[in-house]
């Protein structure tokens, strides 16, 4: 049992253009703060950005991952299976999905508790590791803990995107890894089903028996 933890059932999108931006959606039907849509950009030049609803679900993806800047707007998701779109700020994107493989169809047959055990979490981040930067468990910003319990993949097989009018090129592997938690997605872009637990931060140790703190 994991103490202080939080629950987001949803969907994470990870994709590359060829302008070197890198994104990441994340799209929470059911989550503590009610059915809410955030995303996560790199620049090619290494700048990292959130995007995300004001107020507290701002300031909680703000103190979990690491951002250079963040910008408070509504993001909007309209997924109609295979085709979502997706608004918010200065971004606009649209991206596809194509069929379910191999892999997708076993991690479907994986039941929703079952997913979300970390000990089950930390037995499938041992071939998770196998994809470079890729980790479904770790330490994130401000001593919170995460488990990704990955549910569904589907391989992303177009994507149009632009930021401020301005076209970010067709799709591209999600290379360089992103650099926002203590893993990225995929460079192969792709759609993932997933329970993500998120635990707060450890209370100290208290001193061992006989010794003082400092």
């Amino acid at each position: 049992m994991v103490r202080n933890a939080q629950r987001f059932h949803g969907w994470i999108a990870g994709v590359g253009t060829s302008s070197g931006t890198r994104i990441v959606l994340g799209h929470w039907p059911r989550s503590p703060f009610g059915p809410f849509s955030d995303v996560m950009l790199e620049r090619a030049d290494g700048q990292r950005l959130l995007l995300a609803p004001a107020g507290r679900i701002a300031d909680f993806v703000a103190a979990v991952y690491r951002f250079d800047r963040v910008l408070a707007a509504p993001v909007e998701v309209d997924a109609a299976r295979r085709h979502w779109q997706v608004a918010a700020g200065p971004l606009r994107m649209r991206f596809t999905t194509g069929r379910r493989g191999g892999l997708g169809l076993l991690l479907r047959c994986v039941p929703a508790p079952l997913a979300a055990r970390p000990a089950w979490v930390a037995l499938t981040d041992i071939p998770a590791r196998l994809m470079p930067g890729v980790r479904t468990r770790g330490s994130a910003g401000g001593g919170h803990r995460e488990w990704y319990g990955v549910r569904d993949l589907r391989r992303i097989t177009a994507v149009e995107a632009s930021w401020e009018g301005r076209d970010l090129g067709p799709l591209a592997p999600v290379d360089p890894p992103v650099r926002f938690g203590f893993g990225s997605a995929p460079r192969t872009p792709a759609l993932v089903r997933v329970v993500t637990t998120v635990a707060g931060p450890r209370a100290p140790s208290p001193p061992a028996s006989g010794r003082r703190g400092l």
